[in-house]
C-alpha cells in the first residue's frame, strides 16, 4: 500500500483529544477543522522552560530522496509513547517546494506519518503563506520608498540586499528586472527571488521566543544601503509593525497527530542547506513543558542541520542542548557514498556499503564533538538483506557508537522500540558535557574556517577579495558576535554536489556572504548552493491530481 492507502486505515482523533492528552486546555485551540489547530501557547510557555527532554534527530549526507529522518522522528515518538513514556515531536512544516518537486511531502511514511497529510503538505494553516506576504511587504515598500524617493534617496536602489520571495521552485525568477516600463511603474533595478523557506522573516518566525521579540527582529531586518552608505533596516521603513500583523497567527505553533494518536507541533520551516534549518523555538518550548520526551530533527545531514541547531538555535538560550542525538544512516546512502548509482541502490553491495561508511564515520566525529549522547538509527528500507544491516551495525560498533535498528515505516511505533530503548539507556547512562563549535568572539573568518575544516573536513577555505571585505565590513560595523550560517550543497560533507563519501584536502570555496541580522546570523554561500531550486526534469507535481471526490492523490 502507498502512504495514502495506509493513511485511510487510521481514524483519526479529535484535535482536542489530541491536547487534552498534553494537558492543553481546549480553550487555548484556534481549531482549522476537525484535526489541526493552532495553540496560543503564552500561558503555557511563559513558565521557565519545562522539564521535557530533547532528542534531536539528524542525518548522514543524504541521497536525493532523503533517507526518511522526518519518518524516524515520527516512529520514535510513537515507540517512546509505546514504552509509556509521555513523548511528542516537534518538526518544520513541509514547503510547496520539494511537494511539487523531488522529495515529495514531508509527513513521514508507511506507519509514521502525520496526519491530515494532505493539508499539512499544502496549505495547512497558512503560515508559509504568512511569511511570503510579510517578506514581500518588506519588499514591496522598498521599492516605494525608491520610487517616492529617487534611486539616490533613503535607499540607494544599486545596493538593495532584499529580495522577493515565493513557496515554489521557479528557477526563471532567480535574477529579474522589477521597475520596468516608464516612470509610473518604479525604478528598473535588478533583484531577484528566493524561495519562502530560505526567507529571513522564516528564520526569525522559528527563533523568535514571543510576539515583542518577532517584531523587534523584523525591525532588525537589514535592506540595503543609502547613497552615503549608511547601513538601512526595516524599522528605518516603518515595516516591522506590518509585518508583525501578517505573522500574529503564523507565530502560534500548530497540533496534529501521528497514525498512532501521539500528539506533534508542526510549526515554521527553513531549508537546512539555506538557512538553519530547524521548526520553530516557540513550538519546542511548548513542547518540552507538555511532555517528557520531544523528538524534534534537523534537515539534511548534520554538517547543516545539527550543525546550525547547535550553534545557532542553541545558542540563543531559548531551548536547552539535546539531551540525545540520533543519527539516521540508510543502506542505500552508505552505497550512494560508495559510488552506486542511484538506478542500482536496490541492490545488495557490501563492497560499496564499507566504501561508503567513511561518510557516516565523519558525522559520527561531528556529533560526539559537542558531547551529546549519540545513537545511530539504521532506518529500513524493503530492499535492505539481513548482511547488509549486520554490516552497518558492526561498522558502528567498531566506533564505539550505540546502534539500533528502526523498522518504523513498515511497523509504526512498534518497530522503534529497539531505537527508542536505545536512546532510553544513552540518556540515562552515557556522559552529556555539551559544548558548542566556537565562541561568540572568534573573529567571523575564523568562525567559517572552524566549521569548514572540523565539521565539513576541508583543508582551508578561500574567496574572493571583495568577499572577504563584505565579511570584514560586517565585522567592523559591529556584526562579528554573530553565528555563521553556511549555505552548501546538501549531498556532500564539501561544496560540491559530487564530492561523496569523506573528501579530504579540499578547499570549500566561499562564493558569498549576506547579512540576516533579524534573525541573527550571517549567511555564508559556498559552491554553487541556489536559494531559489529549479523543478526536476520529471517533478512529483506530474504525479498530483484531484479525484472526482475531492481527494488528493499522488502526493508522495
Amino acid at each position: 500500500m502507498d502512504d495514502r492507502e495506509i493513511a485511510a486505515q487510521f481514524r483519526m482523533k479529535p484535535i482536542e483529544d489530541i491536547a487534552a492528552n498534553l494537558g492543553i486546555d481546549k480553550d487555548l485551540l484556534e481549531k482549522y477543522g476537525n484535526f489541526k489547530a493552532k495553540i496560543d501557547p503564552r500561558p503555557i510557555t511563559q513558565k521557565k522552560t519545562g522539564p521535557g527532554k530533547l532528542i534531536m534527530v539528524t542525518a548522514m549526507n543524504p541521497t536525493p530522496a532523503g533517507e526518511g529522518k522526518t519518518t524516524t522522528s515520527i516512529g520514535l515518538a510513537d515507540a517512546l509513547n509505546r514504552l509509556g513514556k509521555k513523548a511528542t515531536a516537534a518538526l518544520r512544516e513541509p514547503s510547496l517546494g520539494p511537494v511539487f518537486g523531488m522529495k515529495g511531502g514531508a509527513t513521514g511514511g508507511g506507519y509514521a506519518q502525520v496526519m491530515p497529510r494532505e493539508e499539512i503538505n499544502l496549505h495547512f494553516t497558512g503560515d508559509i503563506h504568512a511569511v511570503t506576504a510579510a517578506h514581500n511587504l518588506l519588499a514591496a515598500m522598498v521599492d516605494n520608498r525608491i520610487h517616492f524617493d529617487g534611486p539616490c534617496g533613503l535607499l540607494d536602489s544599486r545596493r538593495i540586499s532584499w529580495k522577493r520571495v515565493m513557496d515554489m521552485d521557479d528557477r526563471v525568477l532567480r535574477e529579474v528586472v522589477v521597475g520596468i516600463g516608464g516612470p509610473l511603474r518604479g525604478i528598473a533595478r535588478e533583484t531577484g527571488f528566493d524561495i519562502t523557506a530560505a526567507s529571513e522573516v522564516m528564520a526569525i518566525l522559528c527563533l523568535a521566543q514571543d510576539i515583542g521579540d518577532l517584531k523587534e527582529r523584523l525591525g532588525n531586518i537589514f535592506v540595503g544601503y543609502s547613497a552615503e552608505g549608511k547601513m538601512v533596516f526595516a524599522r528605518d521603513l516603518k515595516a516591522h509593525g506590518a509585518m508583525t500583523a501578517l505573522l500574529k497567527d503564523a507565530i502560534r505553533p500548530n497540533l496534529v497527530q501521528t497514525l498512532e494518536g501521539t500528539p506533534v507541533f508542526i510549526h515554521g520551516g527553513p531549508f537546512a542547506n539555506i538557512a538553519h534549518g530547524t521548526n520553530s523555538v516557540i513550538a519546542t518550548r511548548l513542547a518540552l513543558n507538555v511532555a517528557d520526551f520531544v523528538v524534534t530533527e534537523s534537515g539534511f545531514g548534520s554538517d547543516l542541520g545539527a550543525q546550525k541547531f547547535y550553534d545557532i538555535v542553541v545558542r540563543t538560550g531559548h531551548i536547552p542542548p539535546p539531551s540525545a542525538c540520533v543519527l539516521v544512516a540508510t543502506i542505500r546512502s552508505l552505497k550512494y557514498n560508495g559510488g552506486v548509482k542511484r538506478n542500482d541502490l536496490e541492490k545488495e553491495n557490501v563492497t560499496a556499503m564499507e566504501k561508503g561508511f567513511p561518510n557516516l564515520q565523519k558525522h559520527i566525529a561531528n556529533m560526539k564533538a559537542y558531547g551529546v549522547p549519540l545513537v545511530v538509527a539504521v532506518n529500513r528500507f524493503p530492499t535492505d538483506t539481513e548482511e547488509e544491516i549486520e554490516t552497518l551495525k558492526s561498522l558502528c560498533r567498531k566506533e564505539n557508537t550505540r546502534v539500533a535498528l528502526s523498522d518504523v515505516f513498515a511497523r509504526g511505533g512498534e518497530g522503534g522500540k529497539e531505537l527508542a530503548g536505545e536512546v532510553m539507556t544513552a540518556i540515562e547512562s552515557d556522559p552529556h558535557n555539551f559544548q558548542l563549535l566556537y565562541p561568540d568572539d572568534m573573529p567571523l573568518l575564523k568562525k567559517i574556517e572552524t566549521i569548514a575544516t572540523r565539521i565539513y573536513g576541508a583543508a582551508a577555505t578561500a574567496m574572493e577579495g571583495i568577499i572577504r571585505r563584505k565579511i570584514e565590513r560586517l565585522e567592523k560595523d559591529g556584526f562579528g558576535h554573530l553565528p555563521v550560517c553556511i549555505a552548501k550543497t546538501q549531498y556532500s560533507l564539501s561544496g560540491d554536489d559530487n564530492a561523496l563519501g569523506r573528501p579530504e584536502d579540499f578547499t570549500l570555496i566561499v562564493t558569498d556572504a549576506s547579512l540576516s541580522s533579524g534573525a541573527g546570523f550571517i549567511v555564508v554561500y559556498c559552491g554553487d548552493i541556489m536559494t531559489m531550486p529549479g523543478l526536476p526534469k520529471n517533478p512529483s507535481a506530474e504525479n498530483i491530481d484531484v479525484t472526482e471526490e475531492g481527494d488528493i492523490i499522488g502526493l508522495t
